[in-house]
């Protein structure tokens, strides 16, 4: 079984000294983890805005997720290099600046009321957070032993979790609560657009602010270790690291099976065969969801000290197969619940799958990372084929989608993550 993240090295003085540089630094990194999963999930509450805004078809309220996720398809590989070139801190203050540019674009997109301007303001946050997340990753990665790597990506993707699970709460609150049933263009023209103009400024505020402070903070110069068995060695492609490759496919899968799944349980609560909710109610639901990966990943960043991570990701691959499954066959109460725990299982997923992938990468660390992130584009392609399946059938069977996507999951903690010399 291949080692769960990289061998690192660092420039540290001593022990003690290293393992209090990298806990202060590790404190600083998970900020970031906060931040962008708060501005992610603002994407839910911007759909319906947007939406009653320029009153838009549900295709063209969901070019948001395509413009965000295409972000990561486009920008991941360009920021890995970025990032391999100048290092881990100035790529995450970078990250900073882009994404706070972005989120300051909203106020004129908002004031011109351009749904073009707010989709090459959301393009050019998300390539920020891209860039955050190319930089981050790898280095909390190596950010310690290499046998807690999985633990350490873990606890901070908890806190990413805390972000997924306030930002529907408050977005709601700042955003939606301003946003009365307006049904003709004349109306949408009143609908406060201070609404959505004001938390993207505080957003773009935090961002900086977070910037200066970071730039501020010492990060230990830590570099992923040349094994050796690539001393002297000619450098070889990226794509000959099968572990690697195919844990892009389970990113891709992870992404988009937890994404199509989460953007749809409000229509699927509503069905009248599952507890035939209102629009209302059933959006509550949804923080159950993300609620649920929040606590399973504190609770993993305990169980992967204990544990495997190869057989924790595909315990929970299975679980999420099981979960979902029992939600296609059953009908109110255990319907919903059931697939609102399926968030549980999620937990784990895209931090293990991300330290199995960078396993032994050595000097290829950066672009590893770079070629993860774009995986993250699944977000966009299988909600989109989701939504196709339950267009022309319906939403339980669209829900087979995802459980495909986890069966593979499974398959890569048993035997995909496994590292040999070439595919």
């Amino acid at each position: 079984m291949a080692s769960p993240s990289p061998v690192l090295t660092s420039r540290s003085a001593s022990p003690t000294a290293s393992s209090q540089r990298y806990t202060s630094a590790l404190s600083a990194v998970t900020t970031l983890f906060f931040l962008w999963g708060f501005i992610t999930c603002l994407n839910d509450i911007l759909i319906p805005y947007l939406k009653a805004i320029f009153q838009l078809s549900f295709a063209q309220a969901n070019l948001i997720n395509l413009c965000f996720f295409g972000a990561y398809f486009l920008m991941s590989i360009p920021a890995g290099k970025l990032v391999a070139r100048f290092g881990y801190k100035r790529g995450m203050l970078l990250g900073f600046v882009v994404a706070a540019l972005g989120a300051f674009l909203f106020y004129p997109a908002a004031a011109e009321r351009a749904y073009g301007l707010f989709l090459g303001a959301l393009f050019v946050l998300a390539s920020g957070i891209t860039l955050l997340q190319v930089a981050a990753n790898p280095y909390v990665a190596i950010l310690g032993p290499p046998a807690s790597a999985s633990s350490r990506l873990t606890l901070t993707q908890a806190f990413n979790s805390l972000g997924t699970t306030l930002a529907p709460l408050l977005g709601s609150a700042l955003i939606l609560s301003r946003l009365p049933k307006l049904d003709t263009p004349a109306a949408a023209a009143a609908i406060d657009i201070h609404a959505v103009q004001i938390p993207y400024l505080v957003i773009g505020g935090a961002l900086l602010l977070i910037s200066l402070l970071l730039s501020q903070i010492h990060l230990p110069t830590i570099e992923p270790a040349v094994e050796e068995n690539e001393v002297g060695a000619p450098a070889r492609s990226i794509w000959q690291q099968s572990h690697l490759v195919l844990g892009v496919v389970g990113i891709f899968a992870y992404v988009g099976a937890e994404v199509a799944i989460g953007s749809h349980i409000v229509s699927y609560v509503a069905l009248p065969d599952v507890l035939g909710l209102d629009p209302k109610a059933a959006g509550d639901q949804v923080t159950f969801y993300w609620g649920a990966a929040m606590i399973g990943r504190f609770a993993g960043a305990y169980l992967l000290n204990k544990f495997a991570p190869t057989k924790l990701l595909a315990v929970n691959a299975v679980g999420a197969v099981v979960l979902v499954l029992i939600s296609i066959s059953s009908t109110g109460s255990v319907a919903m619940w059931s697939l609102l725990a399926v968030g549980l299982m999620n937990s784990l997923m895209y931090p293990t799958i991300f330290t199995l992938a960078m396993a032994g990468l050595g000097r290829q660390t950066e672009e590893g990372s770079g070629l993860l992130c774009t995986a993250i584009v699944g977000g966009a392609i299988v909600p989109l084929l989701f939504g196709f399946i339950a267009d022309h059938s319906s939403l339980r069977i669209a829900l087979l989608l995802p459980v495909i996507c986890y069966v593979y999951i499974m398959w890569y903690g048993l035997r995909g993550s496994r590292r040999r010399e070439a595919i």
